[in-house]
C-alpha cells in the first residue's frame, strides 16, 4: 500500500509541477525517455529540461493537464507501469496562436508511465519512461 501511494504522490507532483522546470526534472531518472502528447521524443534529463525550459518561457505554459491514475501495476518490486487518462486544457488566447505554433486537437491522451524505485534511501520512485497518445474524438 505504500508503494501505491508513493506512486500516487508521485503523479501528482509532475501535475503540480508541470511548469516548474527543476521540480519537474527531479521526478525523473537521470536517463528518462518521454514521447509527448504531440509525438516528440526526449532522451535523458538534460533533453528534457532544454525542451522544458524553452516551453515554460513560452505560450506553451497555458496547455495544462491533469491526469487521472487508472492502474498501477507491479512488474517488479521496483518496476511500475502505470496507466492513466491524460486530459490537456488550452488557456492559450486563440488571437496569438499562429500557424507555427503546437496545436491541440483533442483534449484527451492515454498517458503510459514505467516508474522505477530507487535503491537509494530517500528516493522513491521516479519516471524513467512516459508515453501519451492523443485519444482522437
Amino acid at each position: 500500500m505504500a508503494d501505491i501511494d508513493a506512486i500516487q504522490r508521485l503523479i501528482a507532483d509532475a501535475g503540480e509541477h508541470q511548469n516548474d522546470v527543476e521540480r519537474l526534472i527531479a521526478l525523473h531518472t537521470p536517463d528518462v525517455s518521454i514521447v509527448n502528447f504531440v509525438g516528440r521524443r526526449l532522451l535523458g534529463r538534460d533533453s528534457m529540461e532544454k525542451v522544458m525550459r524553452v516551453a515554460v518561457a513560452s505560450p506553451l505554459a497555458k496547455i495544462l493537464t491533469t491526469v487521472d491514475v487508472l492502474h498501477i501495476r507491479f512488474v517488479r518490486a521496483d518496476v511500475a507501469v502505470v496507466a492513466c487518462v491524460k486530459h490537456v486544457s488550452d488557456e492559450r488566447d486563440p488571437a496569438t496562436v499562429t500557424g507555427d505554433d503546437v496545436q491541440v486537437h483533442t483534449t484527451t491522451g492515454s498517458l503510459t508511465y514505467v516508474l522505477e524505485k530507487s535503491g537509494t534511501p530517500g528516493t522513491g520512485w521516479r519516471i524513467t519512461h512516459a508515453q501519451t497518445t492523443p485519444v482522437l474524438g
